[in-house]
């Protein structure tokens, strides 16, 4: 039975008795604002989906507490995006969380299995994905929009017991709850990545200098961002952030000379890029620097093959145990990132230590 909930009423009522678990599932757009514009929720309760409409007034504040009753599991599938959907919408995130495609991931299924793809894997039921770039902002959606919709969650329930089993079977399902609780703090941290040029590949190729200058600009950015809710590269793009860092204005008059040589700069944004660039962060000196060197690309080839084998031996798919990224963190710090704690880090250590330089 699918349901369309346009009234806040409507939606409290069907949430008055609850299973242990309910599938969910959002459509957003995210392609002129910072914060994704939350277009749909789509619940599954038992034999009932419910196609809730967040566009109508007093629907989110009627959401908000399933999606907090820790006493309620949310299935979902590849969340991160609809965690922050939901909660910049609702003012909370859906908690506690099983992400069924990291579960397929440690559960040995397979990794970064999409939706499609992982229905097929454990129902057998091939479903269609036209509708994956529809615009679901307009009012009122099609039929073909509201069978998709509903098929994005009607399928969670056999997935998330198939896995569950699979998971406990395993005894990893204490893995999955880290893994999901960390995807639901990152989604609620309000500050942003602390080093964001770590993320940019060119920043290795410049000088500490200019990486400093490049964090400040990013952090700035992402101020900006958040706060005009525009996409980063609306604010300042990467190639122009990098080239400002590597070769940074003398003046301010000089920095306006320069924009207004650029097709893309934000000129009428000048004086915030002038006193982002020249004024230094507090906490700059503690900025772990990109690299390149060729021991460096030495010594993390050696961890990611150590982290492959181990990988291998436990059934798991490549990239679950550690990505580049979190190996990268680990070399340059010399401390065990939270991404590689917990699990992770029983599961690493011992093969990954021989292979890092010695502490100082």
């Amino acid at each position: 039975m699918t349901l369309w909930i346009d009234t806040a009423d409507a939606l409290r009522a069907h949430l008055q008795q609850l299973p242990a678990w309910v599938g969910m599932d959002t459509e957003f757009i995210r392609e002129k604002t910072f914060w994704p514009q939350l277009a749909l929720v789509q619940i599954a309760i038992g034999d009932r989906i419910l196609l809730v409409d967040p566009l109508v007034p007093g629907i989110n504040q009627a959401l908000a507490p399933l999606l907090s009753n820790p006493d309620v599991v949310k299935v979902m599938h590849s969340a991160s995006e609809d965690l922050v959907a939901l909660g910049w919408a609702c003012g909370t995130q859906p908690s506690p969380l099983f992400d069924t495609q990291i579960a397929a991931a440690l559960a040995g299924v397979g990794g970064g299995l999409g939706y499609q793809k992982l229905v097929a894997e454990i129902t057998g039921v091939p479903l269609a994905k036209g509708e994956t770039r529809s615009d679901w902002l307009r009012r009122p959606l099609s039929a073909a929009q509201l069978e998709y919709a509903a098929d994005d969650v009607t399928h969670l329930g056999a997935i998330y017991q198939a896995l569950s089993a699979r998971l406990d079977a395993l005894g990893r399902s204490a893995w999955l709850a880290a893994d999901c609780a960390r995807m639901v703090a990152q989604a609620s941290d309000a500050g942003g990545e602390r080093w964001p040029h770590l993320s940019m590949r060119s920043a290795q190729f410049v000088d500490a200098d200019a990486q400093r200058r490049l964090l400040r600009l990013l952090r700035w950015r992402e101020a900006q961002a958040r706060a005009s809710d525009r996409p980063r590269s609306w604010i300042l793009d990467n190639e122009l952030a990098l080239t400002l860092a590597r070769n940074p204005p003398a003046s301010r008059q000089a920095l306006t000379r320069w924009l207004e040589q650029q097709p893309k700069a934000p000129r009428k944004l000048a004086d915030a890029i002038w006193e982002a660039l020249s004024t230094p962060l507090e906490d700059e000196a503690e900025a772990p620097l990109a690299k390149a060197t060729d021991q460096d690309k030495q010594r993390l080839k050696k961890l990611q093959d150590a982290v492959a084998r181990q990988a291998a031996a436990l059934g798991l798919p490549d990239g679950i145990l550690a990505s580049r990224r979190w190996l990268e963190a680990l070399m340059e710090r010399g401390q065990w990132p939270a991404a590689l704690s917990g699990w992770r880090r029983e599961q690493l250590e011992e093969v990954l230590a021989p292979l890092l330089p010695p502490a100082p």
